[in-house]
């Protein structure tokens, strides 16, 4: 039996309209009505609560739909995406700012004849960290993206 057959079925053994249902769940009753007819299936946090108020396990519920099955193990890599997705982007970020602060400086002394160094002792760093900084965030970023979004 589908998710969508499941819902139907456990409403209807406790008399309750799509409506009630909708209402002890906290979503519109249009939300119900696709998700009994297989149009659209709930969020993870939805499963669970309507896993504690048909009192019925989890594994009840999605065992034999194979599609929801597909798209909770998506939505579960989707949580972890964003945070990682977000430090590289920041990592990119930085090394930008790095580097366009040190055409900044490059600029001044070049042009306005100012004495400014930018980590004198170390010219490697100061000279590759932007771009290193910028190449990890942007390979990484683009990793994670291919990885988890489908």
């Amino acid at each position: 039996m589908i998710l969508s057959e499941r819902l139907k079925q456990e409403r209807e053994k406790r008399n309750w309209s799509q409506h009630d249902l909708a209402e002890k769940i906290h979503v519109s009753r249009q939300s119900v009505s696709k998700w009994e007819t297989g149009k659209n299936y709930p969020s993870i946090e939805v499963i669970i609560h309507l896993s504690d108020l048909f009192q019925i396990t989890i594994d009840e519920l999605l065992r034999s739909d194979e599609e929801l099955k597909e798209k909770i193990i998506r939505d579960s890599k989707k949580l972890a995406f964003p945070k990682r997705k977000v430090f590289f982007d920041s990592v990119f970020l930085i090394g930008s700012f790095l580097l366009v602060f040190k055409l900044i400086i490059l600029g001044l002394n070049k042009f306005v004849g100012t004495d400014i160094t930018f980590l004198e002792g170390m010219p490697a760093v100061s000279n590759f960290l932007p771009l290193a900084l910028m190449l990890i965030g942007g390979i990484a970023s683009d990793y994670l993206k291919d990885k988890y979004v489908s």
